[in-house]
Order: C-alpha cells, then structure tokens, then sequence
C-alpha cells in the first residue's frame, strides 16, 4: 500500500493542518503506512508557512485510535519480528517528532485512545479530552509493555497514580487523564465541531479558551490514598500482595485485575516505568522502549496474550512464566538489552 492511502486524510483549511485517521471499523487502529502518511505530513507542513498548526482527530463515533494493528504484530512475532521492528522503528520515531513538534499541535482525545493512539497524541502541545474519553494502555493484557513514549507519560504521573494505570491496563476517563499528565484541556463532545472551527477562524489559544471547561474529579485521584501506599511496594508481587490486603474493594480489583495479566509482561512494565522515570527526555525512553519491545517479540507471552485476546478470542491465555514468582530478574533484564539496530532519531536533532 502506498502513502497514497485514505487511511489518513490530510487537508489545510485556513492554514491549519487536519490529520484525520480514518479506519473508522477498526477504531482507526495504526498501520505502518498510516505512520509514514502522518510523518511525511507533519515534515512538510513543519516547514510551511502556510500552516499555523496542525489538528489530530479520528474518524467515525468510537474513538481517536484503539492503538497499533495487533493483529499484524501477531503475525510478525510468529515470523522473526522483522515487519513489527520496523513499524516501532518509524513508529516511536513519530512519537518523537509529535513531542518536540515546533507548531501546535492539537490532539482530539474523544472516544477510546489506547496504546499506539495515546502515541499520537500524549506527546502533543494541546491535548483535549472529553466526556466520552475513554483512555489507557492495556498492553499487558496481551503480553506486552506500555510503549509508544506511555512510560514517559505514566512515569511522570503523581505517585502512584501511572503505576496503577500501567499494572492494570484499566481505561481511565478525560478527568483522570488531565490528572495523570496525559492530557491538558477538558472540552464537552458536543463542542467539538465548534471547537476546531474556532481553532480555523481564531487560532488554537482562542479556541481552547472560548471552549475548554473545568472537568469533573477525577475518580483516581479520589483515591490516591491506597494506590499511592499499595503501588510503593518493591516488586509486582509485592503490590498485588498490598493490594489484596487493603480494605478498599476497588484496591482488590485491581489485584485481581493485575493478577490475570501476563506475570513477566507486568514485571517488565514495572521496571519500565520505573526506569523511564530516571530518563531525561522523550527520546531516551522511546529507545529504552523499542528495546523492550523488540525483546517482547521473542517471548512466549506477546503471541499468546494476542491470541488468546484478539485472533482466537478465547480470553484465556496460558502464561510463561505461570505466575509472578517464577518470574526472575534475569528475565526482566534480558528486556532491556541494546536491540540490533537500536532506535535512533538523528534527523530530528
């Protein structure tokens, strides 16, 4: 498929740049060429001056992006990894050059954001959410590590409150997206269209003030009582062990949530954000990233977790290891060895 696609529509209206993601029947999951489509646009309106900024919104009612073709990652682990390793490559590569894009860049977080659509737009200057945001990064669900520079984001979270995201993959709303740092401006859907019209005939600081309104609480911030105590503990098991004994049913949940996601897949994304949080910029953690995830793909556990929750839907993976105690500090370490090549970012020095 060429950069042709109609799977991103690209168009300047009033000298503003529209990428619309536009696989509305698959939440406008990302493929690769979606990524170099979106690259190249941002390169060539990066360096017009016909375009003040650019606006990301996704097509149909569900959502801005469910995350990253799994399916094709699937099909790639079981056949070397070399198709998934490129696509990270030139993804987080975007990632990158969203973070440190030099004009405003307005993401649109309406709908389900999760994974690879949280790369696209937690990284951007203007992030708006709304009442129908519904946003996470559920990867170790599927065997897999937060990714797309969502260490970066859930590293920086107040306490414990990215852990808890992390660990979980729970869906999170507008309001505790605004309160995890992943997301600045809380505008109601039914303002939307308003909004980026505004945006064409005002500019982006007008918009966002004439429509942005105060968000509700945040329900995660309502209980940073015990996610901040629970999530403190050294290890995953040892935070599943806090969380089972704390009297909050919802402190339960989450060990049981976290329980059933893949052992070394929760172990590894422990370390990660952990990690991420002693690494200076977007970029270093981007790479750290793609070694992890370069790693992941020879790992029992991403292949499985994709099965058993996209391709054969059974919803019941078997797991290797089995459980949190079998899994070694050699096996988390063994995620985060240099990748061959390493990701790089030179032409966005």
């Amino acid at each position: 498929m060429t950069a042709e696609s109609d799977e991103v529509l690209t168009r300047v209206d009033g000298g503003i740049g529209f990428l619309t993601l536009n696989r509305p029947k698959a939440i406008n999951s990302l493929t690769h060429n979606m990524v170099t489509i979106i690259a190249k646009a941002l390169t060539d309106w990066a360096h017009d001056d016909g375009v003040r900024a650019v606006v990301l919104t996704g097509a149909g009612e569900r959502g801005l992006c469910a995350g990253g073709d799994v399916v094709a990652i699937y099909h790639s682990a079981r056949d070397e990894g070399h198709e998934a390793r490129r696509f990270w490559f030139d993804e987080y590569r975007l990632n990158a050059q969203i973070g440190s894009y030099p004009k405003p860049f307005v993401a649109i977080m309406d709908g389900i954001v999760m994974g690879g659509g949280v790369g696209v737009a937690g990284h951007g200057s203007v992030r708006v959410v709304t009442d129908t945001s519904k946003v996470a990064m559920p990867e170790v669900g599927i065997g897999f590590i937060p990714d797309v520079g969502g260490t970066y984001l859930l590293s920086r979270a107040p306490g414990g409150l990215g852990l808890h995201a992390a660990l979980s993959g729970a869906p999170f709303s507008g309001s505790d997206a605004i309160a995890l740092g992943f997301a600045d401006h809380y505008i109601p859907h039914e303002s939307l269209a308003a909004f980026t019209a505004a945006i064409v005939a005002d500019g982006v600081d007008a918009a966002v003030k004439a429509f942005s309104i105060e968000p509700p609480p945040s329900h995660l911030v309502a209980q940073r009582d015990w996610i901040d105590e629970c999530y403190a503990g050294e290890t995953v098991a040892d935070i599943v062990a806090a969380l089972r004994g704390h009297h909050e049913d919802e402190a339960k949940k989450a060990a049981d949530l976290i329980a059933s996601r893949s052992p070394i897949a929760a172990a590894v994304t422990l370390a990660s954000v952990r990690r991420a949080a002693e690494l200076d910029t977007l970029e270093d953690v981007l790479v750290q990233e793609y070694r992890v995830s370069s790693a992941s793909l020879d790992s029992h556990d991403l292949v499985e977790g994709i099965r058993a929750q996209i391709v054969d839907k059974d919803r019941n993976p078997t797991w290797n290891p089995p459980s949190l105690d079998a899994v070694t500090d050699e096996d988390v370490e063994q995620y985060f060895a240099p990748a061959d090549p390493d990701l790089t970012f030179e032409e966005h020095k």
